[in-house]
């Protein structure tokens, strides 16, 4: 079965406009301006009195406002409860400001071109169906921002110390006047925050490779700010929502931009009473072009980790809230404000796409991860992506940076589960529409193999059955009693995997400086046991067993190469942009050769003599292919070294294996061809397949099953004091002997449901494990010494299968 990807969704998806609502009771307006309305006012102004009338009737176009109270955890470490209240007053007039000049920068004229052969950043707000990469530098002129000439800036003077000084003299004398008239001045407007921040007020900083901006000085006064009284951080908050109320004409100059990076990184908005202006500067930054987007995220590569840590953590943060409140009254009802969630993700994606840029990553892929959304409806979400991908719809699908793996598992079992269901409805109708007695063996992939020729009846039943792969898994082995309750398929796996992946069967080498197999680069006649491991891969994931196989990183890379099979049979599939960091993880010594290579400073034509022509051995043959036509008459030199180094890597992971790799990339697809997959990271179909390396032993613990024993029981208790003092290569080594893999599912250790039984044998016996059931038979081994010494021998020496 073969999917066809639908159109590509606008990558900007619509940000709906602020909708017009009333405001909920106690909340106060200033309609006039955007100044601070002292607190506690005593009596009404008797001109307020008579503009009531008029103020009830604008407050119709106003988005509601909440009556911002208790602060999130990490928030403010000073003030009362209620001391930004009054702040949220200001925010009401911003969408009267935007409608007058016409919802200029609404998000919903956001309209991203199909741009092709570009390939330097990775989407920006990233409907995973677009697969273009967008550059400034390469964007054609129409979509290119025009620069607008730059206003000139105030003089400001003050460097890091000059504020120190300040602050400390405050500290000590309690008079924090010049502290007060920095915040206050300085966070005025958009121009002020230049002048401040700016490293230089005369230059321009229009390119994407330097921002300008004094992060030093920003960090130093973000990091006092909390520590100072709450008029001066009231003063902050006021001069902020000074800035979102500037009406925009024309397009954002780098200003502009610059005032935007600094804004968001802003401790106050840790706190949930600054939500609505958060919020309302969010979707400023969401709503800005494309191009713009681009200089944020070079710009934002420079953050240091730690901050670009809390950024993505107080934007994580603000979308858990919003999904599910503490106190629902501190915030608008979801209904009137849906446009915060799909602001705060597409800033957020902006960050994702600034920490894909960089190498290594500032933070790690899961740092993105929001665990709130595993409690929401996913296949919802799902459904949504599908069916209006390419509306303006929201849908965290569009994102699948922000699901986690273990919400993605949940979206790929139960669309695999619909598929199973729907594949065996449809053969039930068949049947009975020729009038055929029902059978249940047909709702289910029956595969019926020998031990003898294991392989080959794989091959044959799964070549066979290819209508079928969709089913539920059940295996028979000939001659056997017994039905399959899981533990034979899993038995069937491991058996299956370790023969076709042992050396002497040829269609994988392994290396062992690695410790990984990659394909075998013979040639031959029938590639189809290749689609077999492929298969195997699939039904593995379709069927959740998680398998002991070692692929480099990149054999993900090129799974999902495209990660929908394409219509047309003629594309190429599995080829992926390699670098020689791929074949590090593959042949680090043929690697580090190259590197040395790429790095030698003598005469590299005549030291080395070399050409663009590599040689293979074959079945004890010796093989040359150019890597380029006449590649055998060119000589490689300092010129072009660094081509031949590329073509070499492409050659070997690439090119040399292409129609291994092809039968086996068709096999996978050919069982788990699903949008799914265009939700998954390259790492993460490899947790999917093989499970995660990190151990934590304490959980395994915690989910342990007996039978024959108590957890309380003494050989027990010997066994976990053993085990969790182990060091980590002899937890792996357990893990292995008892359930055949030392990796652990996407659900945890809780889904591995271990299971300890009790031996009756004699005490002069080494443990017995069957991994089919992840189960460890511990015969009652007497005192801790014994138990230690009979277990490290058996997992240290647990190669091959006991067969009854």
């Amino acid at each position: 079965m073969s999917l066809q990807s639908p159109p590509a969704a606008t990558a900007a998806a619509d940000l709906p406009p602020g909708p017009g609502a009333g405001l909920p009771p106690g909340a106060e307006l200033n309609q006039g301006s955007a100044a601070a309305p002292s607190a506690q006012e005593g009596g009404e102004d008797e001109e307020e009195e008579e503009e009531e009338g008029e103020k009830e009737k604008e407050r119709e176009k106003l988005p509601p406002i909440p009556s911002a109270s208790s602060a999130a955890a990490g928030g403010l470490e000073r003030g009362a409860k209620n001391q930004f209240s009054t702040f949220s007053n200001f925010i009401t007039t911003i969408n009267q400001k935007k409608e007058g000049i016409g919802n200029r920068n609404s998000p919903t004229q956001l309209v991203i071109p199909n741009i092709k052969n570009v390939r330097d950043l990775p989407p920006i707000c990233l409907d995973v169906r677009q697969k273009q990469r967008l550059s400034i530098d390469t964007l054609p002129q129409e979509l290119k921002a025009p620069i607008p000439p730059e206003p000139s800036l105030p003089i400001r003077t003050k460097t890091v110390k000059d504020f120190q000084d300040d602050v400390e003299k405050a500290k000590s004398s309690g008079d924090w006047k010049a502290v007060h008239d920095f915040y206050s001045t300085t966070f005025d407007s958009f121009l002020e925050i230049n002048a401040a921040f700016k490293k230089d007020t005369n230059s321009p900083f229009n390119t994407i490779e330097d921002s300008g901006i004094n992060a030093k000085f920003v960090n130093v006064v973000y990091d006092a700010l909390l520590n100072t009284p709450q008029d001066v951080q009231k003063s902050v908050l006021k001069g902020i929502i000074n800035g979102l109320l500037q009406e925009w004409k024309g397009p954002r100059t780098k200003d502009d931009l610059r005032a935007y990076c600094i804004l968001l990184q802003n401790p106050q908005f840790s706190n949930t009473s600054t939500y609505v202006i958060y919020a309302h500067l969010l979707r400023q930054i969401a709503a800005l072009t494309e191009a713009d987007h681009h200089f944020l995220v070079h710009w934002s590569k420079k953050i240091s980790q730690k901050r670009f840590k809390q950024l993505v953590d107080r934007l994580l943060q603000f979308i858990s809230l919003r999904l599910f409140p503490a106190k629902p009254e501190e915030f608008p009802p979801m209904v009137k404000c849906t446009w915060w969630i799909p602001s705060a993700t597409k800033v957020l994606a902006l960050f994702n796409a600034a920490n894909s840029l960089n190498s290594p990553s500032i933070i790690s892929y899961t740092d993105f991860y929001n665990s709130t959304l595993d409690h929401i409806d996913l296949m919802e979400e799902y459904h949504n992506w599908q069916c209006y991908g390419n509306s303006h719809r929201f849908s965290f699908c569009q994102y699948p940076f922000i699901i986690s793996i273990a919400a993605k598992k949940v979206i790929i079992q139960r669309d695999s589960e619909q598929q199973m269901i729907s594949i065996a409805r449809q053969s039930l109708v068949d049947k009975v529409s020729r009038r055929q007695k029902p059978d249940m063996n047909m709702l289910f992939l029956n595969v019926k193999v020998r031990r003898t020729h294991l392989v080959s009846d794989s091959l044959d039943e799964l070549a066979r059955k290819r209508a079928d792969l969709k089913k539920k898994l059940k295996v028979t082995f000939v001659g056997e009693a017994g039905l399959d309750m899981g533990g034979l398929t899993k038995e069937w796996f491991l058996l299956l995997i370790r023969q076709i992946f042992h050396p002497d069967y040829g269609m994988f080498t392994y290396h062992k400086d690695s410790h990984c197999h990659w394909f075998s680069s013979f040639k031959c006649d029938n590639y189809s046991e290749f689609r077999l491991v492929g298969a195997l891969m699939g039904l593995a994931v379709y069927n959740s067993i998680t398998l002991d196989i070692r692929f480099p990183p990149c054999c993900y890379k090129k799974l999902l190469s495209p990660p929908i099979v394409p219509c047309d049979h003629n594309t190429l599939v599995g080829i992926c942009d390699v670098t020689l960091d791929d074949l590090f993880q593959i042949m680090p010594e043929l690697a580090h050769g190259l590197s040395e290579l790429l790095s030698y400073e003598g005469n590299v034509e005549e030291d080395f003599y070399s050409t663009f022509q590599v040689f293979q051995e074959e079945f004890g043959v010796i093989k040359s292919y150019n890597l380029k036509p006449n590649g055998d008459k060119i000589p490689v030199t300092n010129q072009n070294r660094k081509e031949y180094v590329q073509l070499y890597v492409d050659f070997l992971l690439n090119k040399s294996i292409y129609k291994q790799f092809a039968a086996f990339y068709y096999g996978f697809h050919s069982v788990c061809a699903s949008y799914a997959l265009l939700l998954l990271r390259p790492e993460e179909v490899e947790i999917l397949v093989c499970g995660s390396p990190e151990l934590d032993m304490s959980a395994l613990q915690r989910s342990t099953q007996y039978e024959g024993y108590q957890k309380t029981d003494l050989t027990i208790r010997y066994f976990w004091d053993v085990v969790l003092g182990f060091s980590l290569d002899l937890q792996k080594k357990l893990l292995h002997f008892a359930t055949g893999s030392d990796r652990v599912p996407v659900g945890g250790m809780a889904d591995l449901n271990f299971k300890i039984s009790k031996s009756e044998t004699s005490t002069n016996w080494l443990p017995v494990a069957h991994t089919c059931f992840n189960q460890l038979c511990l015969p009652p081994y007497k005192n801790k010494k014994e138990l230690k010494q009979k277990l490290i021998i058996g997992i240290s020496n647990a190669e091959g299968f006991g067969l009854e």
